[in-house]
């Protein structure tokens, strides 16, 4: 291990193989570090919080602090991170709520980039891209390989499907299909990612049968629950298809439309 001897290390902290931990750090109680993680300086990462492997946390980030949330009153809640983050400058991260089951969820390979806020009982998949000054509020989802652009807005308790993509200063207040790509305040949808789904090798049968599956949701004039079953023999074909209809099922807020 590196630790630098400005830092300030709890002795309850538990720190992996090869951690770095810079000048001016601040580590506090039930903070536990996975190996070859690097923590830059003047962290201030307060517990229970449990990082995981190689992740890589910059300067003066707030991580694991509690929550922006009038309710909370000191009950036990915990933020958890998995392998392989990068969090960048000034990255706020909270601690979760009884309301939302106690607990803030970050997985794995993320790029959080500086100033982006992630407030109480989020979850944030895998792969996930946030940009400068993005902001999620409390009990939001953002599934894997989710895109927001910078200083995009997430209200409480909304959800970004997977692969979705967020324009530049999107201010999103319902759910976000995936594969859908939206911008705007509000935000309004825009077609679909296709970048994305050729970054993923979709062939492009998949594609073509996507935008079909867009046109019917969002261009046919359809109620949800009619387009959903003029998709019933597309959903049994392709899995994307069926990743879409499932989401909107599942919504609570309702999709932007």
């Amino acid at each position: 291990m590196s630790i630098d001897p400005r830092a300030v290390i709890d002795p309850s902290a538990q720190l992996g193989q090869n951690v770095t931990i810079s000048p001016f750090s601040i580590i506090g109680a039930n903070v536990e570090i996975g190996d070859d993680s690097w923590i830059g300086p003047h962290v201030v990462i307060n517990g229970p919080t449990r990082i995981g492997k190689e992740n890589r946390i910059f300067q003066f980030a707030s991580i694991g602090e509690i929550p922006q949330d009038k309710k909370y009153y000191g009950e036990h809640s915990r933020l958890e991170i998995g392998d392989r983050n990068t969090i960048r400058e000034f990255v706020t991260i909270n601690r979760g709520t009884d309301d939302g089951g106690g607990v803030t969820s970050i997985g794995s390979d993320n790029w959080l980039m500086a100033y982006i806020h992630i407030a109480h009982d989020c979850i944030v998949g895998d792969h996930v891209t946030m940009a400068n000054a993005a902001s999620l509020a409390g009990h939001v989802r953002i599934d894997d390989y989710a895109i927001l652009g910078g200083f995009t807005l997430v209200h409480q308790f909304c959800a970004v499907g997977s692969n979705a993509f967020c324009g530049m200063g999107s201010a999103i207040s319902k759910d976000v299909p995936p594969y859908v790509m939206v911008s705007g305040n509000p935000a309004h949808p825009h077609g679909l990612n296709i970048e994305g789904l050729k970054r993923m090798n979709k062939d492009k049968e998949t594609i073509q049968t996507l935008r079909e599956a867009y046109k019917v949701i969002y261009r046919s004039g359809y109620t949800t629950k009619e387009a959903k079953n003029h998709l019933s023999a597309s959903r049994e074909s392709f899995v994307e298809v069926a990743e879409m209809l499932d989401f909107i099922q599942a919504s609570q807020r309702g999709i932007l439309r």
